[in-house]
C-alpha cells in the first residue's frame, strides 16, 4: 500500500512538472510612489559647515537682507536637497535653513527688480550669502554679470510640490516606525437617571447642532514660479555691514561688544515700538570689504555674524 501510494505521487509530479503553476500575486502595496523630479516637503536636520551649525526650522516671518550669489553648470541634473532635480532654466534658490519646497520674494535692492523663487535646495557654502539663486533666477535679477547682489529675502509661504507628487511630507522616524494603532471595540451607552436627592438639574435635551461648515484646504500661496519680474521701491543707495548680534538689553549688546572688540560698534533700530541695540562694522561700500570684515569678525569667535544690507 505504502509503495503504491508513491508511485501515485510521483506520477502527479511527472504531469504538474510540465506545467508551471501560476505566481503568486504580489502583496498589495500602500506605499506612495513619488516621482524621482517631484520632492518632498521637509525641514531636514541641523548640519555643519566649516565648523558652523545650522539649524532649519519654520520660519514664518522670514525677512533678511544680505548678499546673494547663483550657482551654475556644475549642479545641472543633480538631485537637490529635497529630492527634486536642479534645473538652472528653472526659477529656483538655495537657502541655509528654510524649509523645503517654500516660495520667497527676492528682490534685488540695486535695481528694484523682485521675484518670486522656489527654495528647493540648501547652500550657498559660501560664509556671508544669504541665497544662492538659479542661473535663470540671476538673469531676472541682473545678477549673472556681477555674480552677487544686495537682495531683501522674503518668505511667502509653501511652494507646490508638483503634479503628481501628492500631500507627501517629512515624517519623523518614531511616528514612521509606530506600531498601528489597535483598533477599538464597541463601547455600549446608556442615558444615566436622575439620582435620589440630587441638586443638579437632569440634562436638558437640545435640537440638533447646526452643520460644521468645512474650512477651505490650505493652498499654497503660489505655485511654480513664473518668473514675472516686478518692480519694487528700493532705497537710492545701501551699505554692507557685518552685524554680530541685535538685542533689545544695552547691557547685553556692550557686553558682547567688548567680549569681541575690533572696529565693531552699537547702532540703535526702533522696530514696533522697541529699541534694538546692533552689534556691527562701519558700513562697507564693497562686497570685498564685507568678505574680508566678516573673516576678521568670525576669527575673533563670532560665528553667527552676518553680511546685511542697510541704509
Amino acid at each position: 500500500m505504502r509503495l503504491r501510494h508513491s508511485l501515485t505521487v510521483a506520477a502527479c509530479l511527472l504531469v504538474a512538472g510540465c506545467q508551471t503553476p501560476p505566481p503568486a500575486p504580489p502583496p498589495e502595496d500602500h506605499t506612495v510612489t513619488v516621482p524621482s523630479s517631484a520632492g518632498v516637503y521637509k525641514v531636514g536636520q541641523p548640519y555643519q559647515i566649516d565648523n558652523i551649525w545650522y539649524y532649519p526650522h519654520e520660519q514664518p516671518d522670514y525677512d533678511e537682507t544680505g548678499i546673494a550669489s547663483w550657482y551654475g553648470p556644475t549642479f545641472y541634473g543633480k538631485t537637490t536637497a529635497n529630492g527634486e532635480t536642479y534645473d538652472g532654466a528653472k526659477v529656483t534658490a538655495a537657502h541655509r535653513t528654510l524649509p523645503m519646497p517654500v516660495n520667497v520674494r527676492v528682490t534685488n535692492l540695486q535695481n528694484g527688480k523682485s521675484i518670486i523663487v522656489r527654495v528647493n535646495d540648501r547652500g550657498p557654502y559660501a560664509r556671508g550669502r544669504i541665497i544662492d539663486l538659479s542661473k535663470r533666477a540671476a538673469e531676472l535679477l541682473d545678477v549673472v554679470q556681477s555674480g552677487t547682489a544686495r537682495v531683501r529675502v522674503t518668505y511667502l509661504g509653501r511652494a507646490d510640490l508638483g503634479p503628481g507628487s501628492g500631500p507627501v511630507s517629512e515624517t519623523p522616524p518614531e511616528i514612521a516606525g509606530a506600531l498601528p494603532a489597535v483598533r477599538a471595540g464597541k463601547v455600549d451607552t446608556a442615558a444615566l437617571g436622575v439620582l435620589p436627592g440630587a441638586t443638579v438639574a437632569p440634562p436638558v435635551r437640545v435640537g440638533a447642532l447646526p452643520t460644521p461648515v468645512a474650512s477651505p484646504p490650505i493652498r499654497p500661496i503660489s505655485t511654480e514660479p513664473s518668473g514675472q519680474v516686478t518692480q519694487e521701491a528700493v532705497p537710492a543707495a545701501t551699505h554692507l555691514y557685518v552685524q554680530v548680534g541685535a538685542f533689545s538689553n544695552l547691557a547685553n549688546a556692550r557686553t558682547l561688544l567688548a567680549k569681541l572688540q575690533g572696529d565693531l560698534r552699537i547702532s540703535t533700530l526702533q522696530r514696533n515700538g522697541q529699541t534694538l541695540y546692533r552689534v556691527r562694522t562701519a558700513p562697507l561700500n564693497s562686497v570685498v570689504e564685507a568678505d574680508a570684515a566678516l573673516s576678521r569678525v568670525t576669527a575673533a569667535g563670532a560665528t553667527d555674524a552676518q553680511i546685511v544690507v542697510d541704509q
